[in-house]
Formats: C-alpha cells, structure tokens, sequence
C-alpha cells in the first residue's frame, strides 16, 4: 500500500503513524473462527443445545450464591485458546476455572468490585473418530471406548468450561483456533481425566503449571496397559496428530504388571520394553518428544513408615530403557516415595481418594502435589518443555510437600463412588 504525502513537510511523521494504526487494527482484528460469548447478557434458560451450539451445560447457570456452574460451545476437533474476563461491577468474585472433565486451568483468579481481569489458556479438544484405513487395510475409524467412557466430556463435539470458586463472576469468554506444541499424556487411571469426586490424577492438574503457549491432551484411561492401548487404537488416535514440536508422556506399569490379565500382562524383562521401544520409534518417527515416565507408588507402608515397592521391577526396567534409548526420563516412583513418606503413614491418606481407603488413586491434593512432582521432574530433564512452566511455579521439593491442611481447590459438581477401571 502507497500513501501519497507529497509536498507534506510531516509525511514521515505522518506514514508512521497511519502504519502504527494498521498494525493495531490487525493486532486486533479476531483471529479466524473466533467467537466472544457476553455471559451478562445469557439467561439461564440459555442452554447448551446442538442447534444453538452454546449455552450454559449440565443442568446448571449462573447464580447468586456462588455455585460452580458449566458454560459449553460446540467446536470442531482442535486446540483452542480460550480468554476469560473474570469480574463484577459491583461484587468482588475468586474464580477457579477446569476444562472439559475437570482438567485444571486456573484457580484463585480474583477481582475487587469493580475490577476486570483477563486470564488465558488452551483446551485440546477430541473426538473418537480416526481418519478410516485405505480399502482392504488393517485398522478402525474409530477409537474403542469402555462402557465408562459413556458420555464423557473428554470425548465429544463440544468445549465446556466448569467455573467454580468462592464467588465466581464471568463476564465474557473469547474461544479461538490455535495452533501450538502438544502435550500428549498416555497411561492409566493415575494419569487420565477423572470424571467425578472424589478422585484426581497429576494429569488433569499439570495444564494449570503451562503458559498458554502449550496444550496438554490426556489421552490416558483407567485400566489401560501398553497392550491395550494399541488393541483400542488409542495410540493410534495420538499418532494420526502428533506432529513435529509435540511431546509424549508415557506412565503405564501399575496395570501392566497383573499376570491375573493375561491378554494385556507383559514380563518385566522382555515384552514390556519391547512394548515401550515399539512406543518410542512410533512417537520419534513423527518427530515429537518421548518422554518415560515411572509410576508412583501405591500407598503401601512397612513398620518403619517406609515405602514399600509394589511395582517389583517395572520402575528400574523403564529407567534401563530410558538410558538404553537415550530419552529424557521422569522418575515420579522415587518422587511419589518421598511424598508420601514426608506425610508419614497417618497423614499419608490425606492424599488418597475416597477418603484415603483407595490406597493407589488420589484425591484433589494428591493429585496436585503430583502434578507439581511432574512440572519440576520437566525442570529436572532440562526439557524445552521446561520454557512453557509458569512463572508462578518456583519448584518443588517433594520430601516438603504442602501442607494437606491449607489445600484448597473447590470441588467440581457431581460425585461417582465407582472405582476406577483395574483397582
């Protein structure tokens, strides 16, 4: 674009300047697909339906006293970065925000009366379907889901944000396409999304310790082995989108070690790792990161108030194959075993759920004081994925966990005692 300043002693002055206001209305201008929802301006009886394709969700809408309500938009497979406005002319709000089944985002966003303050993040969001073999070729077009998987939030069309806190005050939402490094999670019911209360896992935590620069996409399941994610086609579903950038964490163990399962039971010694090395050259052959993860421990004391390891030798042969292979390694056993020591065996069950009876899956505090183990064991592997960790996680020591008693994250809607898949 010419623009004609001749005879103008200002021209310099004033091309500058009418560059500086193109810049600017295209720094603003919306990026493409994106959508803005005034929540102010919703009533409750706008619910989230398929012909609308927005609205408030699960029977549930904004309200005065304060509780967590759900706000959902239909969206086409992606990462989307999603920009909230939290704040009340007139009232204070805390807000605490979980994506899709109870990922966390944010938690204690607060405003004084009056003020306004915008946070963003990024929601992956999935659906089962695979693009469908050649004629006459092996393969599915369709991820296979348990019984479980039924209606989860994790696996449909849609976004949904759960708002919760002390008093939570959204005003508007921005959701737009984005496209930026993914953070694959693969494993079993310590790592995937658990859908109800009381249980939690370090991978519906971990989105909370990013920048909105990076997605975590769990794709992990309770019951799931090595075997079993491949016969389910769920690797298949990871590797039709990972990419170059992308990186791969990979805790499987606790299920793979049940003789008592002899379709999915793989020997410490000889399929299991041949298991993992076929998992390692899939994920470096598309160029993403591998990353081995150990698992943490059951909740398994000795007389001394020791740890005692459950795992036989399942954690050493992943160390082995992580040397062996050359791919950074993040030894959450050893961390979990300092964690669950510093609590000591009266306090340890603060961490567990259902009220510290389930001795192997955690609660909301377990789950997040996890989550921190994983963010400082990226620290430790000197990952690039390191650059994306808030500036508001310093590290963490895990023979000095938080305190249990000073924990608080509002609990999501909703409570399922049915225990996980494989406990």
């Amino acid at each position: 674009m010419e623009i004609d300043t001749k005879g103008c002693p200002l021209k310099p002055l004033l091309a500058l300047a009418f560059l500086i206001a193109l810049a600017n209305a295209r720094a603003a201008a919306p990026a493409p697909g994106a959508r803005t929802f005034d929540l102010g301006t919703l009533k409750p009886a706008d619910v989230f339906t398929a012909a609308r394709g927005f609205g408030f969700d699960l029977g549930t809408a904004p309200v005065a006293d304060g509780r967590p309500f759900f706000f959902s938009v239909a969206v086409p497979e992606g990462s989307y970065q999603v920009k909230v406005m939290f704040g009340d002319a007139r009232a204070a709000s805390a807000n605490t925000v979980k994506a899709e089944s109870r990922r966390l985002m944010l938690e204690s966003v607060t405003t004084r009366p009056g003020e306004f303050v915008t946070r963003t993040f990024v929601v992956n969001v999935r659906t089962p379907a695979l693009p469908p073999p050649p004629p006459n070729a092996p393969g599915g077009a369709t991820v296979v889901l348990n019984d479980r998987e039924a209606g989860s939030l994790d696996w449909d069309h849609k976004l949904t944000l759960e708002f919760s806190g002390a008093a939570p005050h959204v005003r508007t939402v921005d959701i737009a396409p984005v496209d930026v490094p993914i953070v694959f999670l693969l494993g079993d019911s310590t790592v995937t999304d658990q859908r109800s209360e009381p249980g939690a896992s370090w991978g519906q935590m971990l989105p909370r310790f990013f920048t909105p620069d990076v997605v975590v996409a769990n794709h992990a399941e309770s019951g799931e082995t090595l075997k079993s994610f491949l016969a389910e086609l769920r690797l298949a579903k990871v590797l039709s989108q990972l990419k170059v950038g992308d990186f791969v964490l990979l805790q499987f163990g606790h299920n793979d070690q049940k003789a008592q399962w002899p379709q999915t039971y793989a020997e410490a010694h000889s399929t299991w790792p041949a298991y993992l090395r076929v998992y390692l050259a899939e994920i470096r052959r598309r160029g993403a990161t591998p990353v081995l993860v150990t698992s943490m421990q059951r909740r398994t004391f000795d007389d001394d108030g020791r740890i005692r390891n459950s795992h036989g030798d399942y954690p050493e042969v992943v160390r082995e194959v992580a040397a062996a292979e050359r791919v950074p390694l993040i030894d959450l056993e050893r961390m979990s075993v300092a964690f669950y020591e510093a609590l000591g065996p009266a306090r340890a069950p603060l961490a567990f759920s259902n009220g510290g009876k389930d001795p192997t899956h955690h609660d909301n505090y377990g789950a997040y004081e996890l989550a921190k183990c994983m963010a400082q064991g990226i620290r430790n592997a000197r990952l690039p994925l390191a650059d994306y960790l808030t500036a508001d996680f310093t590290g963490f020591d895990p023979a000095h966990p938080d305190d249990p008693a000073t924990f608080n994250l509002p609990a999501s809607p909703g409570r399922r005692d049915l225990a996980p898949r494989g406990n």
